[in-house]
């Protein structure tokens, strides 16, 4: 017989922030374009992209959440990608010392059905799942201010912001400190009695 997750907490929330391990592409352009074409571009130090994977429901403790990210597709690649698990509000953030971030969300399609039902395959537990990508900044000789972090978000024309496009897209600012969960729940939890979760042990797959 399977034993049951340890610690185990119904209703609770896990951060699984997802960055690539080579260079990013898509965050080097990012900073290029910023510096050349952004009022105050020229003061951003850095620029880092990760996915931010949030899971509700009844979960496991926090190495348990990491081990079935780990067996499947539906959430990273391990080969080309690290996996930081977030389970509680003191467990260490993404953010370095001088960033702030900058979370993108594609307005009414953050679910992941996908991830949840392959969730709900392994542990018997009904999960939300969403998504978002989460950008992290500094800047050189200043913090990042809400009002910084703001100005390089929205895009409002060619040379006012950058990350977010507010016809299809929301945004949430976080300074110091990266709230658990971040993701603002917008729908209904997935079909299903919520159950204890109960990771079973399987080879990697999706």
């Amino acid at each position: 017989m399977t034993p049951r997750a340890r610690g185990k907490s119904a209703g609770r929330a896990a951060q699984a922030w997802i960055e690539l391990l080579a260079p990013d592409p898509e965050a080097t352009s990012a900073l290029a374009v910023a510096r050349a074409h952004l009022p105050g571009g020229q003061a951003i130090q850095s620029l880092r992209r990760l996915r931010l994977v949030e899971i509700e429901g009844p979960l496991p403790d926090r190495a348990a959440i990491g081990d079935l990210l780990h067996r499947s597709i539906q959430f990273y690649n391990p080969r080309k990608e690290r996996c930081t698990v977030r389970a509680a509000a003191h467990d260490p953030g993404p953010l370095q010392p001088g960033e702030g971030g900058v979370l993108v969300l594609d307005r009414g399609a953050t679910r992941r059905p996908a991830a949840e039902r392959w969730w709900r395959h392994e542990t018997g537990a009904s999960v939300a799942v969403r998504e978002g990508v989460a950008w992290l900044v500094a800047f050189a000789g200043a913090e990042p201010t809400i009002e910084r972090l703001e100005e390089l978000a929205v895009v409002r024309d060619r040379r006012h912001g950058l990350l977010c496009n507010p016809h299809a897209q929301d945004h949430r600012i976080a300074g110091a400190e990266v709230p658990l969960p971040w993701i603002e729940a917008g729908a209904e939890p997935p079909a299903g009695p919520a159950r204890a979760a109960t990771p079973r042990r399987k080879t990697r797959g999706g």
